[in-house]
């Protein structure tokens, strides 16, 4: 029985994944023969991979992501026929809007997953959902455009709070992502010893989520340990958390590589 059930569920993954290449062809085809720019709905890390993994290019468009915000982890995915691949600004179909309290004083703690699950409660698919940022008091929730409406009329509690959403219009009021620095020495800029010192942890216990596909650099999945970090690479492990590796600091006097390190909180 146990065992039946698994293998549905690897059928129905092997499924959508089948959907998801085919429909990632047709965007690009789209956009290199109609000459406009054509998107995806908000795609988690291992759908970004997929994506990559496919070179769009070779169907003749260049592909973007993004997800309303620097260091985003779910991100819409930008086709772009040669025309446009220039292009600095691309209008993505996406809108930020803020969940808060109706009455601070009131209001009990909410968690990621509270917002999640009242949004998924509402019948909205997950692939229309960005990230949610949990702010004190208040969420910043990433939507496809067509769903902004909807949302500002139909999200009235999380839980027990009352609350009420708004559109975020201005670049300044958009949630900004928050770091904890991190500094440390490792043996070298390898990606098992980074996401070690990253999480806290030892090298070996790392190595099961590299093989196991479940670490990202850049939006790639990376099934490589010794794969080597540059100043700027953003690290995402499934599980943990994601990290933006900054630069190496220099050698200690026993040999070690210090490194600084920003921790996505």
């Amino acid at each position: 029985m146990c065992r039946q059930y698994g293998q549905d569920s690897e059928t129905a993954m092997e499924k959508e994944e089948i959907l998801l290449k085919k429909r990632i062809q047709d965007l690009a085809r789209t956009a290199y023969q109609r000459d406009y720019v054509t998107f995806s709905d908000f795609l988690d890390l291992n759908e970004q991979n997929i994506v990559h993994s496919l070179k769009p290019e070779e169907l003749g468009a260049s592909v973007r992501f993004f997800g309303g915000y620097e260091g985003a982890e779910r991100q819409i995915a930008a086709f772009l026929p040669d025309a446009l691949s220039y292009e600095a600004d691309i209008p993505y179909p996406l809108a930020c809007l803020r969940i808060e309290p109706l009455s601070r004083k009131f209001s009990e703690p909410l968690t990621h997953r509270d917002y999640l699950g009242a949004l998924v409660h509402l019948g909205i698919e997950r692939a229309m959902l960005g990230d949610i940022l949990v702010r004190q008091q208040e969420a910043y929730v990433f939507c496809h455009s067509r769903m902004r409406e909807f949302l500002e009329e139909n999200v009235t509690r999380i839980r027990h709070t009352s609350v009420i959403v708004q559109q975020i219009t201005q670049a300044e009021d958009l949630p900004r992502p928050q770091f904890q620095s991190i500094r440390g020495t490792v043996a070298s800029v390898r990606l098992d010893s980074v996401i070690a010192l990253a999480f806290s942890s030892s090298r070996s216990s790392m190595l099961g989520l590299i093989e196991g596909g479940k670490v990202f650099v850049n939006g790639r999945m990376t099934v490589s340990n010794g794969h080597p970090l540059k100043n700027g690479d953003v690290v995402s492990v499934r599980g943990y958390g994601k990290f933006r590796f900054e630069e190496a600091l220099g050698t200690t006097k026993k040999g070690r590589c210090s490194i600084l390190i920003s921790r996505y909180v």
